[in-house]
C-alpha cells in the first residue's frame, strides 16, 4: 500500500520542507555571524593582537598592559 516516495508525502512535499530547512539554516547564520561583529574588541584583546603581529615588544606590551588595566 504505502511505498517508499510516500515517506515525505509525495516527491513535491520535498521541497517546502527543504525551503523552510534553508530558511532556518541561513536564519542561524546570519544570527550568530550579526552578533559576533556587533561586540567590539576590548583593549586588551588589541594589545594581545599586536603583540602576536610583532607590532609590539615584549617591554611595550608589559607597559600598555599596566596602563589599560
Amino acid at each position: 500500500m504505502y511505498t517508499d516516495h510516500m515517506w515525505f508525502g509525495g516527491g513535491w512535499m520535498m521541497f517546502p520542507w527543504l525551503f523552510f530547512l534553508t530558511l532556518f539554516v541561513l536564519a542561524f547564520l546570519w544570527r550568530s555571524r550579526g552578533s559576533a561583529r556587533d561586540e567590539p574588541e576590548s583593549a586588551l584583546e588589541i594589545l594581545k593582537k599586536r603583540y602576536a603581529k610583532g607590532e609590539i615588544s615584549r617591554e611595550e606590551f608589559e607597559q600598555l598592559k599596566k596602563d589599560i588595566s
